[in-house]
């Protein structure tokens, strides 16, 4: 009865949007009268045309099908966004207020940024050893893609099918890169190998898609065993004749673009590698900072925070070596580890588990507002876990049906030391990234767009900030989980250097490494991880530093401004309660706070 039910709703919600959208599609080529329109027509014309992005959300419209990524349907997508932003600047800005006018200066904010951009579009690398959609379709159908009837198993087998064109979208894509003189480093098409043999090599049987369908379609009670065999048989069909030739065929050609590489580091070797890594300075900080301004910060900031954590290993009586070299010691000693086994990383995961539980219960002394979703522990797939980051976090769906989850990197277990633990937890979950993610997925009443649209400083400055808020709230307080706090403050600190280093001081990989190694006392595997991480995805990581510490500015100058009306839970609402936004933008919403005397 409940799955009759659920069918049945499933295709009133499905109805129910097609018919939206086809009241939405008449307004795609006429301006909305009314913005509140507009900002929706914005949304559902993308929407519309991203299939994948449909099923993020919880739509089973369009539900067997891929995006088109080639580079003709990018192109017309760019021309659309051109479009959206001549029509926005339609609508009078004066007239507006409260969060029409903070979604009119958002989303002009981000069509500018994206307009910016395009000039650049072949200077990003559009496969890394970090992504790419030799990756992203594994994710995708693995924790996107549910199947909860025999249709849904077909349109999962239809996606299978596709993935060849996908792929081949996506070598069109290096080959325009190639051709504009952008080509990966040799050390990181090397890893992308490995990644691919990684995914291609085993068999079939083992293939992390076959055995997620596999699982899938064993869960569906309302099938026979010889309906689901058949399933099964489909989805393995596709793959010998789609799936593994079109991973043979993303392998040679990697092998090929390995003959117009070298190991220069750095963006500074594109034709227009300077004037690009501006702008993605000013795009992923929304700031006005230049490279070099970022290099002389991380430095100040790297040395404010040596000095502290070099006053609690003195307290605790070790002194005569440089903090780097005690923190990798103390990453090496065996009372901070777990057993290099299965037990071990299963523990692991436990004791994240318990941490969050722990200072969940105590966020209502500075939070008047929590997220409705929870938030799961898991361990990183392992056919990806080798050159991800030690953590990372994946938003609940739209519809609740899908909780938050915090992704632990588990691969090396010395990068994995107890006394850091605390501080992934709650940059990853919460009070960090699940905050603020699940918060922004459960608010009312904004145009849908504001849940797509993201800033970097702002997300990964409050999960950075967000550190800080448990240290002081007494969740770290014992001095070796303190000083993982502020290892990992010094990590981002140090990221300011390094990530200007490379791309604007033309340092090598080495370069990089030595010094974050030296300075921060990392794991050798989560250094050159992150290194080649900033390679790869320039400016991306100053986006921490510069956030938390405008999060922290506005903070003190609403302290100080309002006095004793000021209430820590108050101006949190005023950061999260909007949603993700430029940092300028969210300078303003708090200079509008403290005007009203601290009132939200």
């Amino acid at each position: 009865m409940k799955s009759t039910i659920w069918k049945y709703s499933k295709r009133i919600l499905l109805v129910g949007f097609i018919g939206l959208s086809i009241f939405l599609i008449n307004l795609i080529w006429f301006r909305p009268f009314f913005i509140g329109h507009f900002y929706d027509k914005i949304f559902f014309e993308f929407a519309l045309e991203n299939p994948q992005m449909l099923t993020n959300i919880g739509v089973k419209y369009r539900y067997g099908e891929l995006n088109d990524n080639s580079i003709a349907a990018n192109e017309a997508s760019f021309e659309l966004l051109k479009k959206d932003y001549q029509q926005l600047k339609e609508y009078e800005r004066e007239g507006l207020e409260g969060q029409e006018l903070l979604s009119y200066d958002i989303l002009d904010w981000f069509l500018k940024d994206q307009m910016d951009a395009h000039k650049y579009r072949y200077n990003g690398y559009s496969v890394t050893q970090r992504g790419g959609s030799y990756q992203g379709i594994i994710n995708f159908m693995v924790n996107m893609h549910r199947v909860e009837d025999s249709s849904d198993a077909e349109d999962y087998v239809s996606r299978i099918s596709q993935i060849g064109s996908y792929f081949d979208n996506t070598l069109e894509s290096v080959k325009q890169e190639q051709e504009h003189g952008v080509v990966p480093p040799d050390f990181i098409i090397s890893k992308v190998l490995e990644n691919l043999h990684n995914i291609r090599d085993p068999e079939l049987n083992e293939n992390v898609l076959v055995k997620d369908f596999n699982k899938k379609v064993d869960a569906l009670s309302d099938l026979s065993e010889e309906e689901k065999s058949q399933l099964k048989a489909q989805m393995l069909a596709q793959m010998e004749a789609v799936v593994q030739p079109a991973y043979d065929r993303y392998i040679q050609f990697f092998e090929n673009l390995k003959d117009d590489a070298n190991s220069n580091a750095g963006v500074w070797k594109f034709p227009n590698g300077a004037e690009y890594y501006q702008h993605r300075i000013r795009s992923v900080t929304t700031t006005d900072y230049t490279a070099e301004e970022l290099h002389q910060l991380g430095l100040v900031e790297v040395d404010r925070i040596v000095a502290e954590m070099e006053a609690i290993l003195e307290s605790q009586g070790y002194s005569g070596k440089s903090v780097g070299q005690i923190m990798n010691e103390l990453g090496e000693d065996p009372k901070f580890l777990y057993p290099d086994t299965d037990e071990g990383r299963e523990q692991i995961l436990a004791d994240y588990r318990a941490m969050i539980t722990e200072v969940e219960a105590g966020m209502d002394k500075v939070f008047d507002i929590m997220p409705k979703s929870g938030v799961e522990v898991k361990r990183v797939p392992e056919y990806r876990e080798k050159t991800a980051a030690g953590g990372s976090y994946q938003g609940p769906s739209i519809d609740g049906s899908r909780p938050g989850i915090f992704f632990a990197n588990l691969y090396d277990i010395k990068a994995t030391p107890k006394f850091s633990m605390r501080t992934l937890a709650y940059h990853e979950a919460i009070p960090g990234h699940h905050f603020q993610i699940a918060i922004k997925t459960e608010l009312e009443g904004l145009p849908m767009f504001r849940n797509f649209i993201g800033f970097t400083s702002y997300s990964e400055g409050w999960a950075l900030y967000a550190e800080r808020l448990a240290w002081e709230q007494g969740y770290q307080q014992e001095p070796f989980s303190d000083l993982g706090r502020l290892q990992a403050e010094l990590m981002r600190a140090v990221r300011l250097v390094v990530d200007t280093g490379i791309h604007h001081k033309r340092w090598t990989r080495e370069q990089a490494i030595d010094y974050m190694a030296s300075t921060t006392g990392l794991a050798m595997t989560d250094v050159e991880s992150e290194i080649e991480r900033y390679i790869v995805w320039p400016g991306q990581a100053l986006a921490y530093k510069v956030g938390m510490l405008k999060i922290l500015e506005l903070r003190e100058k609403a302290e100080k401004a309002l006095g004793d009306k000021y209430d820590i839970r108050k101006f949190h609402n005023v950061v999260l309660k909007s949603g993700a936004v430029p940092m300028t933008i969210l300078e303003r919403m708090v200079d509008d706070y403290i005007a009203r005397d601290g009132e939200v």
